[in-house]
């Protein structure tokens, strides 16, 4: 598959702990000690009014339930088969909600919603159709909304399909991860390939025009055989995009969810970026154009033409087709973004239920970028969407940038950069390294170098 020596030297050099680059600042260097509601909400305010009427705003919906524990994840969710749990969940969220109306003062103009988990489809269909339609009745929708959810391929039920397909969902995510049995055992996902094909030809068949199906490498006991026959296996179904994640390992954050299994059952650096790398080959030549970092689509997915047409978007839920300057994070840990900062609700269930009973918008921590940070978080964006970034203009410049340029010298050396004419391009070698080169523009980080390990590795 692809030649990997010429990498190997590379990938030992530059495999080191770094963001994922979701945002900037990247969340363990956001300001907490000055961070107040009040002037989250303020920035929100201002972004409202100035893009509602133009492009209109995102939702990110929570969903964080799950009926068991898959020891990969290292999203923030709530374990239980007690789905007596929803509708209190749903009437948390639609209150939180309504606080949002009350700030904004009038209608909202909705251009996307993505129901993100845990595990969307863990509700039922009448709650979910309950959810969004009152969030629709509140709202005036986009004519053409980009409207997407998660689903696990073993409790979509097709009237789930059906359900958020009538209400004008056109995009699935269906999580598969891996087919490999020990692998499954090991990450605590027993998910049949019958149940995926299942769930990805009602999607078919009902009209959905953007079905993604998410692989992850790097997983306990991955060989390159058994992650050939995944991705075969997946091609198969003619899922229109992938995303081909990095498995993150950060048990010292996520704890007992991440430690079922050893150190020693991971795959090495060199072996972790062999499957990546054979991988991208394979699924290239099955047709699949990579996208960003981690993303890959056929070339008639809307990911792929809002690439080209220089569009694409990365946020907290990665590669987007659209964006809009606001997206407002509602339930539990969703966080929400005013493109002037962020903010991220309680992570506990319980707290974020005691928040809401005592009328308050549940954020308990964010970030108000300075205009410093807006830049760079505009570079940032570039190198992770469209692999290039300029600084010809004024806005585009700031006082430490000579300084980012002399670090980025020792890449540009080693081909994984191309920096001319007030401009920086990432080559075809560097796009495995785009975290580290985003680094080299991360003040918040250069300044503040964490003394423990708190990211996974880059490669």
């Amino acid at each position: 598959m692809s030649n990997l020596p010429e990498k190997t030297a590379l990938i030992r050099k530059y495999n080191i702990p770094g963001p994922r680059y979701t945002s900037y600042p990247t969340v363990p260097y956001w300001d907490e000690k000055s961070f107040s509601t009040e002037a989250y909400l303020k920035t929100l305010k201002r972004s409202f009014d100035e893009s509602n009427d133009k492009e209109g705003i995102s939702l990110y919906i929570h969903l964080p339930f799950c009926e068991s524990l898959c020891t990969f994840c290292a999203c923030h969710k709530r374990i239980t088969k007690k789905h007596t749990v929803e509708e209190p969940y749903i009437q948390a969220v639609l209150k939180e909600w309504q606080m949002y109306l009350n700030l904004f003062g009038r209608k909202p103009h909705i251009k996307e919603i993505h129901l993100g988990g845990g595990t969307p489809t863990f509700f039922s269909e009448a709650n979910l159709k309950h959810l969004l339609t009152t969030i629709f009745a509140s709202a005036e929708i986009d004519a053409k909304p980009e409207l997407s959810f998660e689903g696990h391929p073993n409790n979509t039920r097709r009237t789930h399909l059906q359900t958020l397909y009538d209400l004008g969902f056109r995009r699935v995510s269906f999580g598969v991860q891996d087919y490999d049995p020990i692998v499954q055992r090991a990450i605590h996902r027993i998910q049949p390939i019958e149940n995926v094909q299942s769930a990805t030809s009602a999607a078919r068949e009902i009209g959905y025009t953007s079905i993604s199906h998410d692989l992850v490498f790097g997983l306990p006991f991955q060989t390159w055989k058994s992650m050939e026959s995944t991705i075969r296996r997946t091609i198969a179904q003619k899922p229109d995009r992938l995303a081909f994640y990095s498995y993150a390992h950060v048990p010292w954050i996520k704890g007992v969810g991440q430690r079922g299994f050893d150190e020693k059952d991971l795959p090495s650096g060199e072996e972790k970026r062999a499957l990546y790398e054979n991988g991208k080959a394979l699924l290239q030549e099955l047709g699949y154009i990579e996208i960003g970092m981690d993303h890959f689509s056929l070339p008639t997915d809307d990911l792929y033409q809002s690439m080209i047409n220089k569009k694409i978007h990365r946020n907290f839920m990665g590669y987007t087709s659209s964006s809009t300057q606001l997206m407002v994070g509602l339930g539990m840990s969703a966080i929400g973004d005013s493109w002037y900062g962020f903010a991220q609700n309680e992570k506990e269930l319980e707290a974020y239920y005691a928040r809401l009973e005592a009328n308050e918008l549940p954020l308990f921590r964010g970030h108000i970028l300075t205009e410093e940070d807006l830049i760079i978080r505009r570079h940032i964006l570039n190198l992770m969407c469209l692999l290039e970034t300029h600084w010809d203009k004024p806005e585009q410049q700031f006082t430490a940038l000579p300084a980012v340029l002399d670090r980025l010298e020792e890449m540009q050396q080693d081909g994984l950069i191309e920096i001319k004419e007030n401009a920086l391009y990432i080559t075809e070698l560097g796009r495995v390294f785009a975290r580290n080169i985003c680094m080299a523009f991360d003040l918040r980080m250069l300044a503040d170098k964490p003394q423990t390990r708190i990211f996974s590795m880059t490669v």
